[in-house]
């Protein structure tokens, strides 16, 4: 039976990001870095990717919210004529309610 080699593929890391902090944010970012058991810049990169792609879906959620209510709203306000299934529910209604 022949083996199949699993190769894990990583992006190649091309793009630098650079940031100025003080002696105090230094610190605490290797702290930090070290309580995890990773470098500085694995701890900077985890970090700020996982706060982007909150920062996106926190956005995106309010962004359709904000579609939803406009959609909810439209067809509060402009509710379209009842088709002859909805008038036929109605009647049935009315029959057994005695209206």
């Amino acid at each position: 039976m022949p083996q199949v080699q699993h190769k894990e593929r990583r992006a190649r890391k091309e793009e630098r990001l650079e940031a100025r902090v003080t002696p105090a944010q230094k610190r605490l970012i290797e702290r930090a870095a070290a309580l995890r058991g990773t470098s500085v810049t694995e701890f900077v990169v985890a970090s700020a990717q996982e706060a982007a792609t909150t920062t996106i879906k926190d956005f995106d959620v309010l962004h359709l919210r904000d579609q939803d209510r406009e959609v909810f709203l439209n067809a509060v306000l402009n509710p379209p004529a009842p088709n002859d299934a909805a008038r036929a529910a109605a009647a049935r209604y009315r029959r057994h309610m005695g209206l």
